[in-house]
């Protein structure tokens, strides 16, 4: 398979790298603010221009940085997407026009040996005349006027775009910019080769982003001592045991309480949608911080969406008494997660790599078990011997009849049973039909969502 030609998106903070990104992938992806240095790793998507499939790489801002510095990190980052594309979009704020920094890293593109196209975005106004004609002094030919949040000079950089990647445009019909579009877009349940979407979530500085590069097998995200390295989610498409998974890298959670700051409430919430849109979620944990309550309120959120769970305990290395600590976070689980009982715990540690293969197993299986469905037929002849081992209580002087049961969907599991009462049972007895559902078809570790309905069997009737 011919690899697709891939476009860097490069230069200093706070240039709209990441709204332009946005406007060319026709997602909103990338996180958006005025705070210099929102974006930290590097993102890649997907573009059509001219009828072709394109990469799309984001990159964080390049700034001059001591060595070992977070900014110098990024700035790693940065440079590898800069050698790895086959043209780069040298990106200059118009209505500052051309800083010292903009010359220095400039210098660095031109460097490159790689195609560079200048490109003013917030050319919008009279005030950003002066800085797009600063621009030619970049010695990068031509620039493109653009405004990439009000979408103005996207045909013109489309056209040169092509032009530098010796493409020829077809004819079609460019899609409609949605700035509300979800991060991730929902795709059918049977959409053939689909990846599976896996988030990677928990406390700051739990180890995620070194996860994630581990089952990359690549420097990929930065990383760090410094909590809270990670800002906004992002995707890297790779494969496990011949699946393909997208994998996302998210910002660490903290308590609301204790977010003050705007770039951490943005994280946050990217963090958030990436949970709503995963299908599986593994709730990294630190072992040297096991299971504190910030650990089960987000196992708890990842329930109450509904999506698949796996618990994994990072830097098991650094732990003493093992066998202790497993006992203790499994009775932990048992206890607080009984919403989803038997959900898989795996340990490993994301710098050595010990355990990521259990770790991939964990997620394919949850995986499956969250698309799991029960015939009708089995359902029924499971209900009959739950009702015969346990009945329905009376509600107001009245046995409560439960007539007939189906699975409604998957993805999580979702049952619906028929009731002459379906106010009247209570929780207690719910949650026993729930476990006793879980367990005789093996549904461990996945919510499952159990609802009444006052209607008659019309198989009875």
């Amino acid at each position: 398979m011919t690899q697709r030609p891939s476009i860097a998106i490069v230069g200093r903070p706070n240039v709209g790298k990441s709204t332009l990104y946005n406007r060319m992938t026709d997602t909103r992806d990338a996180l958006v603010s005025d705070l210099p240095g929102l974006t930290r790793d590097r993102r890649e998507g997907e573009a059509k221009i001219g009828g072709h499939l394109l990469t799309v790489i984001d990159t964080a801002g390049l700034e001059e940085a001591s060595k070992g510095s977070i900014q110098a990190r990024m700035r790693a980052q940065s440079e590898a997407a800069l050698q790895s594309a086959d043209l780069i979009l040298f990106v200059i704020d118009a209505k500052d026009g051309i800083t010292a920094s903009d010359q220095v890293f400039a210098r660095i593109a031109r460097n490159s040996g790689k195609p560079v196209i200048a490109v003013a975005n917030k050319s919008e106004g009279k005030k950003a005349v002066e800085g797009f004609y600063d621009t030619y002094g970049l010695g990068f030919g031509d620039p493109v006027a653009i405004s990439a949040e009000h979408g103005e000079g996207l045909d013109e950089l489309d056209r040169d775009i092509l032009s530098a990647l010796g493409l020829k445009a077809a004819p079609r019909r460019k899609k409609k910019y949605d700035p509300d579009a979800p991060i991730i877009e929902e795709e059918p349940e049977d959409a053939p080769l689909r990846p599976i979407r896996v988030a990677i979530v928990g406390r700051p500085n739990a180890g995620k982003s070194t996860l994630v590069n581990s089952l990359l097998g690549e420097d990929r995200m930065i990383t760090g001592p410094e909590p809270g390295l990670t800002r906004d989610s992002v995707a890297t498409d790779t494969v496990w045991r011949g699946r393909a998974i997208k994998l996302f890298d998210t910002a660490g959670l903290r308590k609301k309480a204790k977010i003050h700051e705007k770039g951490e409430l943005l994280s946050a919430s990217d963090a958030v949608r990436a949970i709503r849109f995963a299908e599986v979620v593994v709730v990294l944990i630190d072992a040297e911080r096991p299971l504190e309550q910030q650990d089960l309120i987000i196992a708890e959120m990842v329930a109450e969406e509904g999506r698949a769970l796996v618990l994994a305990v990072n830097k098991w290395d650094l732990v003493e008494d093992k066998n202790k600590l497993l006992a203790d976070i499994r009775d932990t689980v048992a206890t607080k997660l009984s919403q989803v009982l038997g959900v898989t715990l795996v340990t490993l540690s994301a710098r050595s790599g010990k355990g990521l293969e259990r770790l991939q197993d964990a997620v394919l299986g949850a995986h499956e078990i969250w698309n799991k469905r029960v015939s009708t037929n089995k359902l029924n002849q499971w209900l009959g011997a739950a009702l015969q081992r346990h009945a329905a209580p009376a509600s107001k002087g009245r046995r409560i009849k439960i007539r007939y049961i189906t699975q409604a969907s998957a993805r999580p599991p979702t049952f619906i049973a028929f009731t002459s009462q379906a106010g009247g049972l209570p929780q207690s007895y719910i949650k026993y039909l729930t476990n006793n559902l879980r367990e005789a078809f093996d549904l461990p570790g996945t919510p499952i969502r159990f609802q009444l309905r006052q209607t008659h069997n019309p198989f009875v009737d």
